[in-house]
């Protein structure tokens, strides 16, 4: 069997260029007599991948010196727990820190729940009656000046639901998790206080996580019974090495960010993928059987979930497709129906397979 369509929502389709390089590395990278899965992460072969990494990807992003990259373990969900633990701040007369929480699907509310555990983990604004079918508007949140930060799922991969601008959350530093739209396009670090996203949608492969953190944020007074691992002025202050890093993930990542470079940069990927997320919208908002689900100003160009309204000719759809080598177009099992993941790597070719599929199936089907 060749390669398929594949529109997982990550593990995810990654560029065809990076998977034959690492499999030329696979046995001997470089010349060194071994696979980066072999080797130490202190050795300076690798030492150079993690440097290399880094470097480019702060040339491709505009990272300035004053902001930390870290890569690390866990995925993005261990941050759930980090960004509370290292912000909370512990206050002099024993309360607990405060933070604010705009839930826009399910990412953010699990966000939400782990903070709780550590502190005033507040409701901002939630679109949860509404079916997480848009994002709010800034007047509708709920914000305290005093927040030690404001947290927010940037692009929520279950629902499709990404903000179209920042909230503006005054001096109080903006959390955002980027996993699903981490290098899709643009974007000004310096607007946030911290950024993170699980690699293994646009970037790399499951389990490695990429922190990008303004280094005021980074520091020793976290909140009391913080673990050593999850401390980021730790994994700073080791630049990442505090122990064994996902060694295979950066690398894979480092081949991601120079296809990135090749491609022609962030805005080349964002034109790109603005294009195919148009062609798709396009189709599902002229089409009398498939309906897109979230509202137009706020739709994700990098998840797109759709539906029939009727469950059981969704399954066909889904197994039909799946023969025709289109795969992984099944909705998250929370809430059904359909969802395409349009990620980087998912050529405008498999967008367009992927309509003429639709078109077809509805011509039998409507």
């Amino acid at each position: 069997m060749g390669r398929v369509y594949n529109f997982s929502a990550g593990p995810a389709v990654l560029p065809e260029d990076v998977l034959r390089q690492a499999a030329t590395d696979m046995l001997d990278y470089q010349g060194c007599g071994m696979s980066v899965m072999e080797m130490s992460h202190r050795s300076k072969e690798f030492g150079r991948i993690i440097e290399e990494a880094e470097a480019d990807l702060r040339s491709l992003a505009g990272i300035p010196d004053t902001y930390k990259v870290l890569f690390l373990q866990g995925g993005a969900s261990s941050q759930f727990a980090a960004v509370p633990l290292n912000l909370m701040k512990p206050k002099a007369d024993g309360a607990t820190g405060r933070a604010d929480y705009i839930i826009t699907g399910s990412w953010g509310k699990k966000a939400w729940k782990e903070a709780q555990l550590y502190g005033d983990a507040h409701v901002a604004a939630s679109t949860e009656q509404e079916g997480y079918t848009r994002v709010p508007k800034q007047d509708e949140l709920s914000l305290s000046p005093d927040a030690d930060y404001v947290y927010i799922c940037e692009n929520e991969t279950i629902y499709g639901v990404k903000f179209p601008e920042l909230p503006d959350t005054g001096s109080v530093p903006l959390v955002a998790d980027v996993s699903s739209c981490f290098l899709s396009e643009p974007f000004d670090i310096e607007k946030y206080g911290v950024m993170y996203g699980g690699v293994q949608k646009n970037i790399g492969p499951a389990g490695t996580v990429i922190a990008i953190i303004r280094e005021d944020l980074i520091r020793d007074d976290v909140v009391p019974g913080c673990p050593t691992m999850l401390k980021w002025k730790t994994q700073a202050d080791a630049n990442s090495l505090y122990n064994t890093p996902p060694t295979w993930g950066i690398y894979i990542c480092g081949l991601v960010f120079k296809w990135i470079i090749a491609q022609g940069g962030l805005s080349e990927l964002q034109t790109r993928n603005r294009r195919k997320a148009a062609l798709l919208y396009d189709y599902l908002d002229q089409s009398s059987l498939f309906k897109a689900t979230v509202a137009k100003e706020d739709r994700s160009i990098m998840n797109v979930p759709f539906v029939t309204g009727d469950a059981d000719l969704d399954a066909k759809f889904v197994s039909q497709a799946k023969e025709a080598g289109i795969v992984n177009i099944k909705g998250h099992r929370s809430v059904g129906g359909m969802r395409a993941s349009i990620y980087n790597a998912m050529p405008e070719e498999g967008v367009r397979a992927l309509i003429s599929f639709m078109e077809k199936f509805e011509r039998e089907n409507a």
